[in-house]
Protein backbone atom coordinates (compact mmCIF):
# COMPACT_ATOMS: atom_id res chain seq x y z
CA UNK A 1 0.00 0.00 0.00
CA UNK A 2 1.00 3.15 -0.62
CA UNK A 3 1.30 5.78 1.98
CA UNK A 4 0.67 9.38 1.13
CA UNK A 5 4.12 10.59 1.12
CA UNK A 6 4.54 7.99 -1.26
CA UNK A 7 1.72 9.52 -3.58
CA UNK A 8 2.99 12.98 -3.01
CA UNK A 9 6.50 11.96 -4.33
CA UNK A 10 4.84 10.38 -7.70
CA UNK A 11 2.90 13.26 -7.76
CA UNK A 12 6.00 15.30 -8.04
CA UNK A 13 7.92 13.03 -9.95
CA UNK A 14 5.36 12.85 -12.94
CA UNK A 15 4.92 16.47 -12.55
CA UNK A 16 8.50 16.93 -13.55
CA UNK A 17 7.78 14.47 -16.62
CA UNK A 18 5.61 16.56 -17.73
CA UNK A 19 8.49 19.21 -17.90
CA UNK A 20 10.98 17.74 -19.77
CA UNK A 21 8.64 15.92 -22.53
CA UNK A 22 7.26 18.14 -24.93
CA UNK A 23 3.88 19.13 -25.00
CA UNK A 24 2.03 16.10 -24.57
CA UNK A 25 0.24 17.32 -21.36
CA UNK A 26 -0.71 13.78 -20.01
CA UNK A 27 1.74 13.82 -17.34
CA UNK A 28 0.38 16.86 -15.44
CA UNK A 29 -2.83 15.34 -14.86
CA UNK A 30 -1.18 12.06 -13.33
CA UNK A 31 0.73 14.52 -11.28
CA UNK A 32 -2.19 16.44 -10.13
CA UNK A 33 -3.98 13.33 -9.45
CA UNK A 34 -1.62 11.58 -7.56
CA UNK A 35 -1.02 14.98 -5.44
CA UNK A 36 -5.14 14.67 -4.93
CA UNK A 37 -4.55 10.77 -3.64
CA UNK A 38 -1.61 11.68 -2.01
CA UNK A 39 -3.71 15.12 0.06
CA UNK A 40 -7.20 12.81 0.75
CA UNK A 41 -4.95 9.48 1.90
CA UNK A 42 -3.34 12.17 4.60
CA UNK A 43 -6.70 13.48 5.50
CA UNK A 44 -8.24 10.24 5.21
CA UNK A 45 -5.15 7.51 6.70
CA UNK A 46 -7.87 4.54 6.48
CA UNK A 47 -9.28 4.65 2.39
CA UNK A 48 -8.46 1.24 1.76
CA UNK A 49 -5.42 0.97 -1.16
CA UNK A 50 -8.12 -0.28 -3.68
CA UNK A 51 -9.48 3.14 -2.84
CA UNK A 52 -6.20 5.13 -3.89
CA UNK A 53 -6.17 3.32 -6.84
CA UNK A 54 -9.60 3.83 -8.12
CA UNK A 55 -9.21 7.71 -7.10
CA UNK A 56 -6.03 7.87 -8.86
CA UNK A 57 -7.69 6.51 -11.81
CA UNK A 58 -11.02 8.84 -12.13
CA UNK A 59 -9.05 11.83 -11.53
CA UNK A 60 -6.84 10.97 -14.09
CA UNK A 61 -9.61 10.15 -16.42
CA UNK A 62 -12.08 12.78 -16.16
CA UNK A 63 -8.95 15.69 -16.36
CA UNK A 64 -7.37 14.75 -18.82
CA UNK A 65 -11.37 14.47 -20.64
CA UNK A 66 -12.03 17.87 -19.50
CA UNK A 67 -8.97 19.50 -20.16
CA UNK A 68 -6.46 18.10 -22.03
CA UNK A 69 -8.33 19.64 -25.38
CA UNK A 70 -8.33 23.20 -23.71
CA UNK A 71 -4.99 22.84 -23.20
CA UNK A 72 -4.15 21.58 -26.17
CA UNK A 73 -5.74 24.63 -28.03
CA UNK A 74 -4.66 27.01 -25.88
CA UNK A 75 -0.93 26.38 -26.62
CA UNK A 76 -2.03 25.35 -30.53
CA UNK A 77 -0.24 22.19 -30.23
CA UNK A 78 -0.68 19.57 -33.32
CA UNK A 79 -2.76 16.97 -31.13
CA UNK A 80 -1.53 13.95 -33.87
CA UNK A 81 2.02 14.81 -33.26
CA UNK A 82 2.70 17.28 -30.24
CA UNK A 83 4.79 19.87 -33.13
CA UNK A 84 4.34 21.02 -36.31
CA UNK A 85 7.32 20.07 -38.10
CA UNK A 86 6.49 22.70 -41.13
CA UNK A 87 7.62 25.28 -39.08
CA UNK A 88 10.65 24.52 -39.91
CA UNK A 89 10.68 25.74 -43.01
CA UNK A 90 12.55 29.27 -43.56
CA UNK A 91 14.45 28.34 -40.33
CA UNK A 92 18.66 27.97 -40.58
CA UNK A 93 20.53 24.83 -40.05
CA UNK A 94 23.86 23.89 -39.40
CA UNK A 95 25.51 21.72 -41.06
CA UNK A 96 27.29 18.72 -39.61
CA UNK A 97 29.07 17.82 -43.01
CA UNK A 98 30.07 18.67 -46.48
CA UNK A 99 26.23 17.87 -48.68
CA UNK A 100 27.12 17.83 -52.28
CA UNK A 101 24.25 19.26 -54.28
CA UNK A 102 21.35 16.51 -54.76
CA UNK A 103 23.04 14.73 -51.92
CA UNK A 104 21.69 13.73 -48.59
CA UNK A 105 23.48 14.58 -45.16
CA UNK A 106 23.31 15.79 -41.56
CA UNK A 107 22.30 18.93 -40.25
CA UNK A 108 21.60 20.24 -37.12
CA UNK A 109 18.10 22.07 -36.28
CA UNK A 110 16.77 23.01 -32.77
CA UNK A 111 18.79 21.04 -31.05
CA UNK A 112 18.29 17.71 -32.86
CA UNK A 113 20.31 15.91 -35.85
CA UNK A 114 17.98 15.82 -39.25
CA UNK A 115 18.93 14.13 -42.52
CA UNK A 116 18.87 17.31 -45.13
CA UNK A 117 19.08 16.75 -48.77
CA UNK A 118 20.78 19.90 -50.20
CA UNK A 119 18.49 20.77 -52.86
CA UNK A 120 20.97 24.02 -54.12
CA UNK A 121 23.89 23.81 -57.40
CA UNK A 122 26.25 24.30 -55.20
CA UNK A 123 27.91 22.15 -51.79
CA UNK A 124 27.04 22.85 -48.58
CA UNK A 125 30.32 22.89 -46.77
CA UNK A 126 30.51 21.90 -43.25
CA UNK A 127 29.72 24.76 -40.11
CA UNK A 128 27.60 26.42 -43.03
CA UNK A 129 24.51 27.48 -42.21
CA UNK A 130 21.79 26.47 -45.47
CA UNK A 131 18.04 27.43 -45.13
CA UNK A 132 14.98 24.94 -44.62
CA UNK A 133 12.97 25.11 -48.10
CA UNK A 134 10.47 22.15 -47.59
CA UNK A 135 10.11 19.36 -44.79
CA UNK A 136 9.37 15.54 -46.15
CA UNK A 137 8.84 13.66 -43.81
CA UNK A 138 11.95 13.61 -41.25
CA UNK A 139 14.45 14.80 -44.31
CA UNK A 140 14.92 18.14 -44.71
CA UNK A 141 15.41 20.22 -48.12
CA UNK A 142 18.22 22.90 -47.84
CA UNK A 143 19.79 25.39 -49.98
CA UNK A 144 22.22 27.97 -49.26
CA UNK A 145 21.38 31.86 -48.88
Amino acid sequence: MLTWWMWMIAGFVLLVCEVVTPGTFYFIFLGISGLLVGLLAWLAPDLPAWMHWLLFSVFTGVSVAFFRKPLMKKFKLNEKSGHKVDSLVGETALALETIAPGALGKVELRGASWTAHNAGDQAIQRSERPKVERVDGLTLYIRNQ
